[in-house]
């Protein structure tokens, strides 16, 4: 989980992401328990607090909870979840202005598989 921080995003929202990436990458696996925001601030030399704001962020998108006493797990499902908010945001990011692009240029829905396809090879 060791990732460099940039200075693109805020440093919660990168702790949140590189979380999910793990749980992506089957790295931390569903029910299994991740880092604590103690663990998380010495990794990555960040104020605990801003760790915590990161794995709420989490809690609050159903990707972790709590276990009292025991510290913060993933829930079952979060893969999936993660997998679809991804798509929906790649869809929202790319595919929404790829299309508008497309159509002012007068490229229909079969020239754009072609290119798609084309570009697959």
């Amino acid at each position: 989980m060791k990732e460099i921080l940039n200075q693109e995003k805020s440093i919660y929202i990168q702790i949140a992401e590189m979380i999910e990436n793990d749980i992506l990458r089957d790295v931390i696996m569903e029910e299994e328990r991740v880092p604590s925001t103690n663990e998380l601030a010495k990794l990555y030399t960040i104020n605990p607090a801003t760790a915590a704001k990161g794995i709420n962020l989490l809690v609050d998108n159903g990707i972790l909870y709590k276990k009292r006493g025991v510290g913060m797990f993933v829930s079952s499902g979060a893969k999936a979840a993660i997998r679809e908010s991804r798509k929906a945001e790649f869809y929202d990011k790319y595919i929404k202005s790829l299309l508008q692009e497309a159509e002012g240029l007068g490229i229909d829905k079969a020239e754009l598989i072609r290119m798609i396809e084309k570009e697959d090879k």
